[in-house]
């Protein structure tokens, strides 16, 4: 049930520091909603799929990563369903206008290969048991940049790990991408190990959340 001011029951409003002090409010428990002043966010549905392909792309490209730099994959844009919704994982886009504009994913940590090993695919079910899930494709389109819509996604994400019963989230950017790694280090995510791929420094870090 969500009350009048927008907020499901028990569930408290979020306030967030982004422009204007927009509030990221959750309105329906499942499939989960939320609203971030006059950004929507919902689940990804397949009809999505060109769309979020692009934002992802256009992202990278932002920043100069490439595909055959060792670092870039997107593999599993092509496979949504069986490892991010099917697999206890989330995807969210966030609509302004009804244009998606900013997106995000939650999927189990056992599920891709970590490393250079990610740039050539892969993928194997999941254990039993949740523990490690990775927080990944953070995107912001470059026209609504430094709105906040990052950090609401952040926040939604991490909201839904929560729920599901995980122990730790995990995440990796590179040194390239200064912006997501601000915004990780802002919600209190530490650095655990740096590597070098292809000649490019990736930066891993995790947050405790019981």
């Amino acid at each position: 049930m969500v009350p009048k001011d927008g907020a499901p029951e028990g569930r408290p409003q979020i306030t967030t520091g982004g422009v204007d002090h927009a509030r990221l409010v959750r309105l329906d428990a499942e499939p989960p909603t939320w609203t971030f002043g006059d950004l929507h966010m919902r689940r990804y549905r397949a009809a999505d799929h060109a769309v979020v392909l692009d934002l992802h792309r256009e992202g990278l490209a932002q920043v100069g990563l490439r595909p055959g730099d060792g670092v870039y994959y997107d593999h599993d844009f092509f496979r949504m369903e069986d490892i991010y919704l099917r697999n206890d994982g989330e995807f969210i886009v966030g609509e302004l206008d009804g244009r998606i504009v900013a997106m995000g994913g939650l999927r189990r940590a056992d599920l891709v290969p970590g490393g250079s090993a990610r740039a050539f695919g892969g993928y194997v079910p999941g254990a039993p048991k949740l523990d490690a899930v990775e927080m990944v494709r953070l995107r912001v389109s470059p026209s609504v940049q430094r709105r906040g819509y990052g950090t609401a996604v952040v926040q939604a994400l991490e909201e839904r790990a929560a729920e599901f019963g995980y122990r730790v989230l995990r995440a990796d950017t590179t040194e390239l991408q200064g912006p997501a790694l601000a915004l990780y280090r802002g919600f209190g995510w530490s650095e655990t190990k740096r590597e070098v791929i292809g000649g490019i420094v990736n930066i891993y870090l995790e947050k405790r959340l019981r």
